[in-house]
């Protein structure tokens, strides 16, 4: 039976501040029922777990140059190649800045791709209907939450 998920769980540093900072937990997942996002969810202490969806070519771009518009916005942390990555998320005014390895993130997407190859996303099956399902998913939450 083929595999259906890819699934990695690494640490990020939650940059609060300019001196403050603490590592937390991070799920990486990718799933062929939603072939063109990953999910990451952050484990933060005292919180329940926070879940953000974006491309996941995005987080491939991202490792190598600045890029992403509106709420994600990713890039690297320095010049000297596969260093850190930094992960801004917004809602609104409020942000949060992570910070973690490329090499982990690498080995993730390296995963992603056997599964999925990139580019061949639009080749899954039924995806229309995995697409309609998760936009319900999307706006029942939005309506129950607003």
């Amino acid at each position: 039976m083929r595999e259906s998920a890819v699934q990695a769980e690494i640490m990020m540093s939650f940059l609060v501040s300019e001196e403050l900072s603490f590592r937390i937990p991070v799920e990486l997942r990718y799933e062929t029922s939603d072939p063109y996002a990953v999910r990451l969810t952050f484990h933060l202490p005292g919180d329940a777990p926070v879940t953000w969806a974006f491309g996941r070519e995005l987080l491939i771009d991202g490792v190598g140059r600045p890029c992403g518009v509106g709420d994600v916005h990713i890039a690297p942390a320095g010049s000297e190649g596969f260093g850190d990555v930094l992960i801004r998320l917004q809602v609104g005014v409020d942000q949060a800045l992570f910070r973690c390895g490329a090499v982990p993130l690498v080995a993730f997407l390296d995963r992603t791709d056997k599964l999925v190859p990139l580019g061949q996303e639009h080749s899954l099956a039924n995806f229309d209907t995995h697409l309609d399902e998760a936009l319900d998913r999307i706006l029942a939450e939005e309506q129950s939450a607003g």
